[in-house]
């Protein structure tokens, strides 16, 4: 009788790992089926992009007649995305002539606002 119990819960212990086995197998053998290629070009994407906004706001900074203080730069596929805000109206075409400017960038969408005085 207990021989009989003790196969009946080993039996049971088989059938419930089996499909565990199964399915684990199966994500492995996908994961490995994906090429190298699909996981280094986000890296590749994200890098040249991060390179771009660099070079956009060492632009900015350089720029003697735009004061960059409060300018943030967000770059996706030679896209320029300027936010923050600067003292005139003036700055904020200067920044985004000079943002169009950098090798590398394709469009400026100027985000950028005048930044009120707190008496205002």
């Amino acid at each position: 009788m207990r021989t009989n119990l003790v196969l009946r819960f080993a039996a049971a212990g088989l059938i419930c790992m089996t499909p565990l086995k199964t399915w684990s197998q199966g994500v492995a053998s996908w994961s490995a089926a994906v090429p190298a290629s699909a996981t280094a070009a986000p890296k590749a994407s994200k890098q040249a992009d991060r390179t771009l906004g660099k070079q956009v706001r060492a632009a900015l900074a350089s720029n003697r007649s735009v004061n960059a203080a409060n300018i943030s730069v967000r770059a996706s596929s030679g896209a320029v995305t300027l936010y923050g805000t600067v003292p005139d109206q003036a700055q904020i075409d200067k920044a985004a002539d000079i943002a169009g400017g950098v090798a590398g960038v394709i469009s400026v969408k100027n985000r950028l606002t005048v930044q009120r005085a707190f008496d205002q």
